[in-house]
């Protein structure tokens, strides 16, 4: 039996708004130390952008090793690069596979889907998206990093749409890391953009939905 086998993920979901048989996807991946509850929480104001739309918010596969509750993704036990980009190599197909079972189930396609990420649910989405075979819509990231930007350029399969958010006041996550992030996802011929958002800390504020809801307008073929 495989990993991907036995680490199944599930979390909230939000159906479409209108209604209707959904016509996009947007996967919502957390930080760590939270679940799926805390980002499936900015549905209202993306469903009265996207209503036929559906979403899902999924818990990380491991408990989270630093709290009494919550997910990770990856452990922060070991911050080195080398550690990190270990535990996310784990990861990555439970992630792949999970994207694609959603894909199926909600009956859209890779180009009809989109990864929002905060944290560390950005540095996922940033790992996988470029590494699927069919490109999907877009990556929104909030407040993340990019993970082994020279090995990117190696294993890069497609090249989705990105867009960056960051707070330049994050004191978790520096803002230095959108700026690293979009020149590395740039280099590897991605269409990449960044903004930072001035007095934001690590979080995801108003205007920096609205930039996403602009951007994944622009990515999804409606």
């Amino acid at each position: 039996m495989s990993l991907t086998e036995i680490v199944k993920m599930d979390g909230p979901r939000v159906g479409p708004l209108s209604g209707k048989k959904a016509r996009q996807l947007i996967i919502l991946l957390h930080g760590v130390g939270a679940d799926g509850q805390d980002l499936i929480g900015l549905t209202p104001s993306l469903s009265q952008a996207f209503p036929d739309a559906s979403f899902i918010s999924p818990n990380a596969p491991y408990d989270c090793d630093m709290a009494t509750n919550g997910y990770q993704w990856f452990s922060l036990q070991d911050r080195s690069p080398e550690a990190i980009l270990s535990e996310v190599k784990v990861t990555a197909p439970i992630l792949n596979a999970f994207i694609d079972e959603e894909i199926v189930r909600c009956g859209v396609t890779a180009k009809q889907t989109a990864l929002l990420g905060f944290s560390q649910g950005t540095m996922m989405s940033l790992y996988v998206a470029p590494r699927r075979e069919q490109a999907l819509a877009g990556v929104v990231g909030f407040s993340g990093r990019l993970i082994a930007p020279d090995l990117l350029k190696k294993e890069i399969k497609s090249r989705p749409p990105i867009l960056l958010v960051h707070g330049d006041a994050d004191q978790v996550v520096p803002v230095e890391s959108v700026f690293h992030a979009k020149e590395g996802l740039i280099s590897s011929g991605i269409d990449a953009k960044a903004v930072s958002r001035p007095g934001l800390g690590h979080g995801i504020d108003t205007e920096g939905i609205n930039h996403a809801v602009t951007f994944l307008t622009s990515c999804f073929d409606f």
